[in-house]
């Protein structure tokens, strides 16, 4: 399991047709193969601010499947837009704690 994380800085005056976009984008990443479940969460501090988390069963799934998509395509014309600066993707393993 790869737990793919981006802040998303959106615009100033753009987050609630960021959100409309992103609800129009989510389907395109949910039914890429390896594709688990994709949260976005706003920021209690800053209402431009998001938290993009999104679950893939390996790396591979987001890098050379979605990325190269013509559905990734779509996500980026739905929604890079919003983003001031442009954000950084970052990936994580399992958790080290097994409970």
């Amino acid at each position: 399991m790869i737990l793919e994380h981006a802040i998303l800085q959106v615009r100033p005056g753009q987050s609630e047709s960021f959100e409309a976009a992103m609800a129009n984008a989510r389907p395109l990443v949910a039914r890429q193969p390896g594709f688990q479940s994709i949260e976005i969460r706003p920021s209690s501090d800053d209402p431009t601010r998001y938290l993009l988390l999104i679950i893939w069963d390996r790396i591979e799934s987001h890098r050379e499947r979605f990325r190269q998509s013509d559905d990734y395509q779509q996500w980026r014309s739905l929604l890079h837009q919003f983003y001031d600066p442009m954000p950084v993707v970052n990936y994580y393993g399992p958790s080290i704690f097994h409970d």
